[in-house]
């Protein structure tokens, strides 16, 4: 009798795990579905550095009585891929009477009154002056690596000035 009701238990309890499977399933046997959106925006955006223009030492008497000092630099940009870019250099802190950003007249410093006249080229001709402004600056197209840019200089032959070192500061600028 003992075995009789301990087999009726197993067997209700058998069945009632059975209908709470039976009910479990019946609520999750169908599904639905939903799109869900994914959005980022990118935005346009460039650094800059530069590496200086150092021409060395101008000789006014032999070398460089007839000839130009010439020498090179760089800036460097990354800009956002396809990103359209201006790169313009100032007048520098001396500019020459007359000077404006479109035609930048620029000059070298002593640490007195005298002043060693260098010109800014996009090319290597030396026949573009590099300006401040959107037409006389270097157009660029971001490829989202880094781009060197040469900058050309060139400090005009036959100057007469005394024995000194001669510097400027121009501001890179890139404009996106």
């Amino acid at each position: 009798m003992y075995l009789k009701r301990l087999n009726g238990r197993l067997l209700g309890l058998t069945a009632a795990s059975a209908l709470f499977l039976a009910a479990s399933s019946a609520t999750h046997a169908g599904t639905a579905t939903s799109n869900l959106s994914v959005t980022a925006t990118v935005t346009a955006n460039c650094t800059i550095s530069t590496a200086p223009v150092a021409f060395g030492a101008y000789d006014p008497v032999v070398a460089n009585a007839t000839t130009d000092l010439n020498g090179t630099g760089t800036v460097t940009v990354t800009c956002t891929k396809s990103a359209a870019a201006t790169i313009t250099l100032g007048q520098g802190t001396n500019p020459g009477t007359g000077s404006t950003d479109a035609a930048p007249l620029r000059q070298m410093k002593d640490t007195g009154t005298d002043v060693l006249s260098y010109a800014l080229y996009q090319d290597t001709g030396r026949t573009t002056v590099w300006g401040n402004t959107a037409g006389t600056g270097v157009a660029d197209t971001g490829t989202g690596t880094v781009q060197n840019v040469t900058v050309y200089g060139a400090v005009p032959a036959g100057q007469n000035v005394p024995p000194a070192s001669y510097s400027d500061t121009v501001v890179a600028t890139v404009t996106f």
